[in-house]
């Protein structure tokens, strides 16, 4: 399926229509965008979502976007999931013809402990080597993003201590167009459970855009012929999406599907909602059983998350670089 917005025909959302860049006439552009979507199937299709209500809001009113959404065949879906599929998306082999401006990978859940072990390996770096000479510029998403310096460069993720889940606090490195104009710390939901190491990137020639004291790096990017931009975090992210992974954390390890019990995302829950948290932790603790999740009380997040104002602002910069390519 094709989906294809401007003011005059949109998505169906309750985004607000979007505005010039500096509120000039402009003469229309218009530009395709592909979303590999390699999210796991409980987040397929709010990945749709929440990516093309980011698109729209992103763009100019002088901006025409044509978005292609394609999935790796060799990531394990359920027969829910490939319904969805095959209703909504374009075969991954027609990328070649679609003439892609920019292409947005996202990361996927782990199933192998390295990297090039993961079924999807082979496809993804294929796409890797694709985008490259093939697309202006290419956002590559968490998972994706430690697969993709990986096969660039030999740089290997580190695993972390435990997972980084939470909103974090970033700041700017340098300036860039993608970050222009946005005033910083930026507000950015993390959630990993790996990481790339800053040095070993500035050394092999990436331009460290923003970073957290506390997670590191946090929006990179490297010039091949396409400008690849990398993000370790997920400005993409909806308010709830740090909730909805957090309960299913939560429900797999009642369940017996996971032995340690998930961490509170950071910065992200109010602090009466992480009281009732903290002791229901203590409860499954002691009693492991799954019917025990359909006893929390309704959750509340923190009011000062700022959620999708990076976002915007990054995509928004990353469209008129697409725009100002044409």
């Amino acid at each position: 399926m094709t989906l294809l917005f401007d003011r005059h025909r949109r998505i169906t959302s309750p985004a607000l229509a979007p505005a010039d860049f500096d509120g000039r006439a402009r003469g229309p552009i218009e530009l395709t965008i592909g979303l590999v979507n390699n999210m796991p199937d409980s987040a397929l299709k709010a990945t749709d979502v929440q990516i093309a209500r980011l698109l729209q809001q992103s763009a100019p009113r002088h901006v025409r976007l044509r978005l292609h959404c394609f999935s790796l065949p060799s990531i394990p879906r359920s027969h829910a999931a490939r319904s969805h599929l095959a209703q909504a998306y374009t075969d991954i082999d027609r990328i070649d013809g679609l003439g892609i401006d920019g292409l947005i990978v996202t990361g996927a859940e782990p199933i192998a402990a390295r990297l090039r072990e993961e079924p999807y390996w082979s496809d993804l770096s294929s796409i890797v080597d694709w985008a490259r000479t093939n697309t202006r510029s290419t956002i590559w998403s968490c998972l994706a993003a430690h697969a993709a310096v990986l096969h660039l460069d030999d740089i290997e993720r580190q695993r972390l201590a435990g997972k980084c889940s939470g909103v974090y606090e970033c700041v700017k490195v340098r300036d860039d167009w993608l970050t222009d104009g946005i005033e910083t710390p930026l507000k950015v939901p993390h959630s990993r459970l790996n990481a790339v190491n800053e040095p070993l990137l500035a050394a092999r020639g990436y331009d460290i855009l923003t970073r957290s004291d506390e997670v590191g790096v946090d929006i990179f990017a490297r010039s091949m012929p396409s400008r690849f931009v990398f993000f370790q975090g997920h400005p993409e992210y909806d308010a709830l999406s740090l909730q909805r992974e957090y309960m299913r954390d939560i429900a797999r390890f009642l369940a017996g599907q996971r032995d340690d019990y998930p961490r509170l995302p950071k910065s992200y829950f109010s602090a009466e909602t992480e009281a009732v948290l903290n002791a229901f932790e203590a409860r499954a603790k002691v009693r492991r059983d799954p019917t025990l999740a359909a006893e929390l009380p309704g959750l509340t997040l923190r009011t000062d998350l700022a959620s999708g104002c990076a976002a915007q602002a990054l995509f928004r910069n990353w469209i008129g670089y697409l725009g100002q390519a044409e």
